[in-house]
């Protein structure tokens, strides 16, 4: 049976478990047969609606706190786009034939995102597991000790839970200082000009949505010409960025000043000596000359930048490559190429998490960014930089931290 011939639907509505299907809202879209039973809910009383209108909180119970932690799951698994599996928790559900009264309940929920094409939650997975009569039976023991169980495994469970919402929420401030970090590091769109460019930044999975990696545009000092660079410090987090910050930094002073991109970079391999984990740190940058219609270019150890010619024929600009920054113990004079182009002509710029893949040669990552550039030639830098992301990146997000700039010259 080949997958196109599965009824998906089918294979939902008979799944044995409970599973719901909610929209970001948290609205029902839809819900399987065992839902249906388990509930004691029809099928159409809970489609359509909101969670929390169909299962509210038990008004009887000052101490209940069930739905504001599913709440707090469901809204982390938006934010994150990460699983939550919550620990058992008591959540009373109003009995259907009797308004009013409500049965003690437990459950044990797991609340799993669905991805849409452009990887933002588009549904959440809400599967749940009655444990109600796990619970009553450890607490039916006539000497009370099963109930001293029962307490036990509720209270172990919301120990738990209460522990990992610590964690997150350490996490989360982490990952508001890089974010801010990164913000402040990274150059302001303004500084481009009027350019039309278009730049991304994808940090690896797991990363705090900060990484080593790095781009830079500047406006040059004499003529109409700019700077446009990326580089690559090795790790993730925090640390990272700090010398990404570092190094970017010192690029933008130096290529402001020098004769060349070599001689920026020659600036910035000398700096790198004394920077502290800037071990291995690559870097490429290029000076576009809009008058003259040329690209200088110089390469520390960095994948190739790539020339898009209008006609759709792809240049690789690899004739000016030396080792990474820090890599010469003696510093020497780094080599400079030049090449033409016609207006219209596309400079993409990346780092190796566009083009690398585990267990694959890097030269099949050239070729895949060669065919899709060439072929997506026509499309503007912003439309052209996402499709690029979207054909070349790993499903399910990258492994390796990922830079990138388009620029239509």
């Amino acid at each position: 049976m080949t997958e196109a011939s599965i009824d998906y639907e089918a294979v939902y509505r008979a799944l044995p478990g409970m599973v719901a299907l909610l929209t970001p809202d948290l609205v029902y879209a839809d819900v399987n047969a065992a839902f249906v039973h388990g509930t004691g809910r029809s099928r159409e009383s809970i489609v359509g609606r909101y969670l929390f209108d169909v299962f509210p909180e038990n008004p009887d119970d000052p101490d209940a706190v069930g739905a504001h932690l599913l709440h707090t799951s469901l809204l982390r698994v938006l934010s994150t786009g990460e699983r939550d599996t919550m620990a058992v928790q008591r959540y009373d559900v109003e009995t259907p034939e009797h308004s009013g009264m409500w049965e003690e309940r437990y459950w044990s929920p797991v609340n799993t995102p669905v991805p849409g094409p452009d990887g933002r939650v588009v549904l959440i997975v809400h599967r749940v597991e009655e444990v109600t009569e796990l619970i009553r039976f450890r607490g039916g023991a006539g000497d009370g000790q099963g109930r001293i169980l029962e307490a036990e495994l509720y209270a172990r469970g919301r120990e738990l839970q209460e522990l990992n919402n610590r964690l997150r929420e350490a996490h989360a401030r982490e990952r508001e200082v890089a974010l801010a970090l990164q913000e402040a590091m990274l150059p302001a769109r303004r500084q481009v000009g009027h350019r039309r460019a278009a730049v991304r930044y994808r940090p690896a999975l797991g990363a705090l949505n900060v990484c080593g990696d790095w781009y830079d545009l500047v406006d040059l000092v004499g003529g109409n010409r700019i700077g446009v660079s990326v580089g690559d410090v090795v790790g993730h987090g925090l640390a990272a960025a700090g010398v990404m910050g570092q190094l970017r930094s010192a690029l933008t002073a130096a290529s402001r000043v020098a004769e060349g991109p070599a001689q920026a970079l020659d600036v910035v391999g000398r700096y790198a000596h004394v920077v502290d984990g800037a071990e291995s740190a690559t870097a490429v940058t290029t000076f576009v000359d809009f008058d003259r219609h040329t690209i200088r270019y110089s390469s520390a150890g960095h994948p190739p930048p790539v020339l898009l010619h209008r006609d759709g024929r792809v240049e690789f600009l690899d004739r000016a490559t030396d080792p990474p920054l820090d890599a010469q113990p003696v510093p020497t004079a780094r080599p400079e190429a030049e090449t033409g182009f016609e207006p219209g002509a596309t400079l993409v710029l990346y780092t190796d998490g566009l083009v690398e893949r585990r267990r694959e040669d890097i030269d099949t990552g050239l070729l895949r960014l060669a065919e899709s550039l060439r072929r997506h030639r026509t499309q503007d830098p912003e439309t052209l930089a996402d499709i690029v992301l979207l054909e070349l990146l790993a499903p399910g997000g990258a492994t390796d931290d990922t830079a990138l700039v388009v620029v239509r010259l």
